[in-house]
C-alpha cells in the first residue's frame, strides 16, 4: 500500500512539472494567433456564382465575429464600387470597393454561374472570357506576385486564373466538369476537395467547396478553435483532406 501511495505521489509530481510547460506552450500558441489580423477581399465580376462568393463571405464574417473583429471581409470588383449581376439572371451584389492587390490578406475568386458548355452568352466559358476582358486579370496577376497575399479560388475561379495564364505548372482543382480544361490550360489538376499548391495558392473543387476553402483558411490563419466555432454555428463540418505537395506520394495502381 505504501509503495502504491509513493508511486502515485511520484506520478503527481511529474505531472506538476510538465503542466506549467504545457500551459506556457498553449499560451504562446494562442498569443501567436491573437496577434494576427486578416482582411479578405471577395472578387465579384459579371456572371459570378452566388454560392461561390456568399458561402466564403459568411464563413469569414462569422470568424470575424468569434475573433472579436480580427477578420474583416468585403466584396470588391475590378471596377470598384458598383452593383454586380450574378450569373443565370440571378440577383446582383454590391461591390464595396475596388480590388486592392497590394493589400495583405486573402483574395478569393469565385467561379461563374451559367450553362456548363456551349457558345451562348451565358455559357460558363464565355462568362469567364468576359471577366478576362476587364482589368481583373492584371489585378489578379499582381496579387499572385504579392508575397503577403493568399489567392484562393472556388469552383471555376481556378479556371479564370488558368485562362489568364496564372496557373502554369501549378497544382489546382476545379469543378469536375472543368478538370480537363484546367489541364489543357497548363495547370496540374489534382482530384481533391481543396488543393494548396503552396501557402499562397489555395483552390477548391465544386460550388460547395467554398465552405471548405474558407474554413481551412480560417483554421490556418486564426487556429482551430475559431474554425470549430464557425462549424458549430453553421452545423457543417469541413469536408476532405487539404491536398498539399508534400509527404509520401501514393502508389498509382
Amino acid at each position: 500500500m505504501k509503495k502504491m501511495i509513493s508511486l502515485l505521489m511520484s506520478f503527481t509530481l511529474i505531472l506538476s512539472l510538465f503542466a506549467p510547460a504545457a500551459s506556457a506552450k498553449a499560451n504562446k500558441n494562442q498569443d501567436a494567433f491573437k496577434n494576427r489580423n486578416l482582411h479578405v477581399q471577395i472578387v465579384l465580376f459579371d456572371g459570378f456564382d452566388l454560392l461561390d462568393a456568399l458561402a466564403p463571405y459568411e464563413v469569414f464574417a462569422a470568424a470575424g465575429m468569434y475573433s472579436g473583429g480580427k477578420v474583416t471581409v468585403e466584396l470588391v470588383s475590378a471596377e470598384g464600387k458598383r452593383s454586380v449581376p450574378s450569373g443565370l439572371n440571378g440577383p446582383s451584389l454590391k461591390a464595396e470597393a475596388v480590388l486592392d492587390p497590394n493589400r495583405s490578406g486573402i483574395i478569393l475568386v469565385p467561379g461563374a454561374s451559367g450553362k456548363p458548355a456551349g457558345n451562348s452568352e451565358d455559357a460558363i466559358p464565355n462568362v469567364l472570357k468576359g471577366a478576362l476582358q476587364t482589368r481583373l486579370p492584371g489585378m489578379l496577376k499582381k496579387s499572385m506576385d504579392n508575397k503577403d497575399v493568399t489567392v484562393a479560388t472556388v469552383c471555376g475561379g481556378s479556371l479564370l486564373l488558368a485562362m489568364g495564364g496564372m496557373l502554369k505548372d501549378r497544382h489546382a482543382v476545379t469543378n469536375q466538369i472543368g478538370m480537363t480544361a484546367l489541364k489543357a490550360l497548363g495547370a496540374i489538376p489534382v482530384d481533391a476537395r481543396v488543393v494548396e499548391d503552396d501557402p499562397r495558392l489555395v483552390t477548391g473543387g465544386g460550388v460547395t467547396s467554398g465552405l471548405d476553402v474558407s474554413l481551412y483558411l480560417v483554421e490556418r490563419e486564426l487556429g482551430p478553435q475559431i474554425a470549430n466555432a464557425v462549424e458549430q454555428l453553421f452545423e457543417y463540418e469541413r469536408r476532405g483532406t487539404v491536398w498539399q505537395a508534400e509527404g509520401i506520394a501514393p502508389i498509382n495502381f
